[in-house]
């Protein structure tokens, strides 16, 4: 399943790149290159989504 999410980038002082997400909160990313950050940020999304998903399973399945 695919979702959009929109990001913000930033390039920090330091010379990395810094990927944050309203749409998932918790999401943060940074890595060397725009591009590497945004790989880096769909693989924290998918895990944070994977996360979402498994706890309300959990709260379904409590009651």
């Amino acid at each position: 399943m695919e979702h959009i999410v929109n990001l913000h980038i930033e390039k920090l002082p330091e010379g990395v790149y810094l990927a944050t997400s309203e749409d998932i909160p918790g999401l943060v990313a940074q890595g060397r290159t725009i591009s590497e950050t945004l790989e880096i940020a769909r693989d924290v999304a998918r895990k944070l989504l994977e996360a979402q998903h498994e706890r309300q399973g959990q709260k379904h399945a409590c009651h």
